[in-house]
């Protein structure tokens, strides 16, 4: 598969990321309030265009990846979400799993639209890979994200450091 199927829900599309969304990824990326928990620096507009284009080759040598969130009544990249293989440095192993994620703009959190977002991803990849498990992990003071996973079915697995920041990995099912 070359690009990501489009997921439609009540108030989103998710969609491929596309040369046009480098300003709004960057802004996404670059927002220290975002990334608090992800044990990532700020992006540099480059940084977000290797970012960008790291998520289209992984749909084409995968066949999954992460989607760009799209919110129907504006048209407006809010978020990205979606599954990914990482093959990190990590202890235990998530090699071999699809590794969930979500990140939405600050003025779209509290919304229930990662919900959203991450229910059309799981559906999708419990269809087109029913064999993979689906894995996440989130810094233990993300208390949002933490509770997010558990609506959507994941259960903690382990506590582990990755890029010495605490983490908890988590696995669906």
């Amino acid at each position: 598969m070359s690009s990501p199927p489009i997921l439609e829900t009540e108030r989103l599309i998710l969609r491929e990321h596309r040369p046009e969304d480098l300003d709004a990824y960057h802004a996404l990326w670059s927002d220290p309030h975002e990334i608090r928990f992800i044990g990532a620096a700020a992006l540099t507009r480059e940084q977000a265009w290797d970012a960008l284009v790291r998520h289209r080759g992984m749909w084409a040598v995968l066949g999954f990846g992460f989607w760009v969130i799209e919110d129907k009544q504006g048209g407006e990249l809010v978020g990205e979400a979606g599954v990914q293989e990482r093959r990190r440095d990590i202890q235990p192993s998530i090699e071999g799993t699809m590794e969930a994620g979500w990140i939405l703009r600050p003025d779209m959190q509290g919304k229930g639209m990662a919900r959203e977002a991450m229910e059309a991803v799981i559906g999708w990849a419990n269809k087109a890979f029913p064999h993979l498990a689906l894995t996440c992990i989130i810094n233990p003071d993300n208390a949002a994200s933490l509770k997010l996973a558990e609506r959507l079915g994941f259960s903690p697995m382990a506590r582990t450091t990755y890029k010495d920041r605490p983490n908890i990995i988590l696995r669906r099912g």
